[in-house]
């Protein structure tokens, strides 16, 4: 079975055909970063109108690419939450045109459970149950995935998620946008426990994560550092803030994958390609005896592919979305 899916949740204008949810055909992914970091941070408006510019060469592409036609494709496949509501709106739009034109099947796909699903598309043995850890731009969660589509939730952040945090510390450290992959290429020039930022911790929320009190507390160290005439080494501050990010998502997450008996962990999404958040999580699972899985840098960050990987298990449990599908900004991981 062949899924043409569509992605533009943020500022990726993506398009990809994948068959039977883990053999990618295309994969072709349309970025905006170099527009965006003009201004320091994605701007709504403006991701709205370059997707709209972008996706229907981006499809053509994907299918040229996949070599097939779209009347050879089995179904169309859309992120329809959650994200920008423009953004996702323009992806939502075009996926219903194609598949009422084509006289296709519609499938919305949630885009947490699309990063999930990326990890089946690079570990083709990968079968749930297994427990996953998805940090994202806009996301850090928790979640044993039970089966194909089958989730519960076990953390989430509270304020900001890993990757908020490290965009916001990246901004006031001068390294501009995007800022994971700045922080994370500096924290190599750094001494990680130069600086001792806080933990944060949920009380009576062991799974859950809260990551504006270390941001918060790095803002203030550099205010006070300015304020005292003392110099800062920004790789020494990136080095320790990772550090403290690092060693909360990998404590938390060991502690869920002991508590719940999990024998294999995945990661996903955009942060997840963190080399310190990669290493961190190997050594824990190393001494654990868990299995990790994770997929590539180009599969973490958001693209089409995880997107038709996810639809083909929600196909497959007859899940048909009409017409009327349309964009939610906040949909929650389980919803339909």
């Amino acid at each position: 079975m062949r899924i043409l899916a569509i992605e533009s949740s943020c500022d990726e204008t993506a398009a990809a055909v994948v068959e039977n949810g883990r053999n990618v055909l295309s994969n072709v992914i349309s970025s905006q970063i170099d527009i965006h970091t003009l201004y320091g941070g994605v701007v709504p408006e403006i991701a709205s109108r370059k997707h709209t510019e972008r996706i229907n060469h981006v499809v053509e592409q994907a299918l040229t690419e996949a070599g097939m036609k779209l009347s050879e494709v089995d179904a169309i496949a859309v992120t329809y939450g959650p994200g920008l509501v423009g953004a996702l709106l323009v992806g939502v739009a075009h996926a219903k045109a194609l598949a009422y034109a084509a006289g296709k099947p519609l499938i919305g796909v949630h885009h947490i459970e699309g990063h999930i699903s990326a990890n089946y598309i690079e570990n083709k043995e990968l079968e749930p149950p297994f427990l996953c850890l998805v940090v994202s731009g806009g996301h850090t969660h928790l979640v044993r995935v039970a089966d194909y589509g089958v989730y519960e939730i076990l953390g989430r952040t509270h304020d900001d998620a890993a990757g908020e945090a490290f965009d916001k510390v990246a901004r006031a450290i001068g390294l501009g946008y995007p800022g994971g992959p700045k922080i994370d290429k500096l924290s190599k020039e750094g001494n990680p426990k130069a600086i001792a930022f806080p933990k944060g911790q949920i009380a009576d929320s062991p799974y859950d994560f809260s990551f504006s009190g270390v941001k918060s507390a790095v803002l203030n160290y550099l205010n006070q550092s300015a304020m005292q005439g003392i110099e800062v080494s920004p790789a020494d501050v990136a080095a320790s803030f990772q550090q403290s990010v690092v060693e909360v998502l990998v404590e938390k997450t060991m502690a869920a994958v002991k508590n719940t008996g999990m024998k294999k962990l995945a990661l996903a999404g955009g942060v997840a390609s963190n080399s310190a958040i990669r290493a961190g999580m190997e050594e824990a699972c190393k001494k654990a005896g868990i299995e990790l899985y994770r997929p590539s840098p180009i599969l973490c960050t958001d693209n089409a592919a995880m997107i038709g990987a996810a639809a083909y298990y929600e196909f497959q449990k007859g899940v048909r979305h009409g017409l009327d599908l349309n964009a939610v900004p906040n949909l929650q991981l389980g919803e339909r």
